[in-house]
């Protein structure tokens, strides 16, 4: 009995143990399994290439197909093709602000340390491809075709942009005002009182230009003899701070040997020096330095900035500037930069011959669709000489010129005929505000981006992004690109309105070419995010 008792005694003690451990032992389990799939399959989330070998190296959230393959091995039919969706999930409305290289919450998930003195953490912050974001971004509820140019720039949809916090909190300023469902811009604010464009021709003024218009836009980016305006507010003009920094940065713009134009009261104009000759009678040790001889100027993808000055070419030190066109004559005379990238003034000419031509063929095609001021905002996603944009002179739009990477040395170009643009990989996100254009063109965009071996389906859903309901798309690429493409247009909602044509063989064909215009949807309201 003793003995029997005394096992008895010793088993309870240790069932209530094995009974704990395995209940720990489920909880831990349970909990390490929702992190995993809430990670795996959450909005916007994407399983790494490595973890998904381990089944058939399909994405979770597009339905199947096989990141990565080669645009000529898809050519298969959608309806019998499970690799390519019949639609695509809508992320949560969030995310309908959504800028993924621009993401503070990102910051935070991925536990990056930026620098908050030098303010990293406005820097862009891509997400590896395993966070990437895998769904269509929502637009805000009640969101609504926005108002046409140029009444748009004086007033947008309140739901288009949800915030109007500004306006309580700046309602001295006339920064804007709500009225109704819209969102009114008076002008105003600490700087311009009467409005930005009467504070433009008070600048113009201060530098006696002719009719009141600038004729010509830090140290790197302006051109021999380009001005830099500094304004501050007149609120605070006796501001002790503020005349700290006055008194700094006059000190510093006066060692890199640029010169007061203009000033009157809070504003101030000075203007770069037209050649070397200041920059090479400074003592040696003054700061900032001349950058080294070897330092490309224009390098500016991920670079790290320098405290120090580029100098100018030789040929720009002799001829005492950079000779551009004055305009409107820049946009279509062949810049002295050319040079710099080996582009000969004929092919320029021609260049730009073979886009007014391509230009006028798009608007053909898209003729019986396009309304009058529904094309403002246009991005051009591979510039080349500003070809593209060049054609468009003669609307009313304005052109967001964008050159990839790999050529980035061309932006100058772009500069030089009078437009704007900027670099980009188009293997990331672009930094953007999320349906922001009404036209976005890709000419060999996805045939480039496939041969570094980054996944089509990630620009399409990047392109999304950016492009506003009922805007267009213009893909200009190889047969099978096209055909590739095609497939996903139902579940992008890019099938409003389709175009497709095989368009003339030119100077620019690299090889056979196919013209598609697609037009994105407006959402349905009734539309389920993920």
């Amino acid at each position: 009995m003793y003995g029997m008792k005394h096992k008895s005694e010793l088993s309870f003690p240790n069932t209530h143990k094995l009974l704990k451990s395995v209940l720990i032992g489920l909880v831990v389990c349970l909990g390490l399994l929702c992190l995993y799939y809430g990670w795996s399959f959450g909005p916007g989330s994407r399983r790494s290439d490595e973890e998904a070998s381990g089944s058939d190296g399909s994405d979770p959230i597009f339905g199947g197909f096989v990141l990565h393959r080669d645009f000529d091995d898809l050519h298969e039919d959608q309806e019998h093709n499970s690799e390519v969706p019949k639609s695509l999930p809508v992320c949560d409305l969030q995310f309908s602000e959504l800028i993924p290289c621009i993401d503070r919450n990102l910051i935070y998930q991925l536990r990056l340390k930026p620098n908050l003195t030098l303010m990293e953490h406005y820097e862009r912050h891509c997400p590896p491809p395993e966070r990437r974001y895998n769904c269509l971004i929502p637009p805000p509820p009640g969101y609504k075709i926005p108002i046409r140019w140029p009444e748009s720039r004086d007033e947008v949809w309140k739901a288009n942009i949800p915030h109007t916090h500004l306006a309580q909190e700046k309602s001295d300023q006339n920064w804007m005002v709500v009225n109704g469902d819209k969102i009114n811009f008076p002008g105003g604010g600490t700087h311009f009182h009467d409005g930005a464009d009467k504070y433009i021709v008070a600048l113009s003024r201060m530098l006696k230009f002719p009719a009141d218009k600038f004729n010509n836009e830090l140290d790197r980016l302006l051109r021999p003899g380009g001005y830099f305006v500094y304004t501050s507010p007149e609120a605070y003009a006796q501001d002790p701070e503020n005349r700290r920094i006055w008194n700094a940065m006059s000190d510093l713009l006066k060692r890199m040997c640029w010169k007061v134009a203009a000033k009157k009261e809070q504003s101030v104009v000075w203007a770069k020096p037209l050649t070397n000759s200041c920059y090479l009678k400074r003592d040696p040790q003054t700061q900032p330095p001349l950058c080294d001889s070897d330092d490309d100027p224009d390098a500016s993808w991920n670079v790290s900035m320098k405290a120090c000055i580029s100098r100018y070419s030789a040929k720009v030190h002799k001829e005492k500037g950079s000779r551009v066109a004055p305009w409107p004559q820049r946009l279509t005379t062949a810049p002295p930069r050319l040079e710099e990238i080996v582009v000969s003034p004929e092919e320029f000419q021609e260049d730009t011959g073979i886009w007014r031509f391509r230009v006028i063929e798009y608007w053909k095609q898209m003729k019986s669709v396009i309304q009058k001021n529904s094309i403002r905002n246009v991005m051009d996603m591979n510039s080349n000489l500003g070809g593209f944009a060049a054609a468009l002179n003669g609307k009313d739009v304005w052109v967001m010129n964008v050159a990839p990477v790999r050529v980035s040395s061309r932006l100058k170009i772009i500069y030089d005929r009078g437009l704007i643009g900027t670099v980009h990989d188009w293997c990331e996100a672009f930094s953007t505000y999320p349906r922001t254009y009404d036209l976005l063109h890709a000419w060999a965009v996805f045939s480039e981006i496939n041969e570094r071996g980054c996944g089509a389906e990630d620009l399409l859903i990047e392109m999304d992004r950016i492009l506003r309901p009922d805007g267009f798309v213009i893909i200009r690429d190889k047969p099978a690109v096209i055909n590739y493409i095609r497939k996903f247009l139902t579940a992008l909602k890019w099938d409003g309105w389709l175009s497709e044509v095989e368009p003339r063989v030119d100077a620019l064909s690299s090889s056979e070419e196919r013209v598609l215009i697609a037009r994105k949807k407006l959402w349905d309201e009734g539309l389920t995010a993920m």
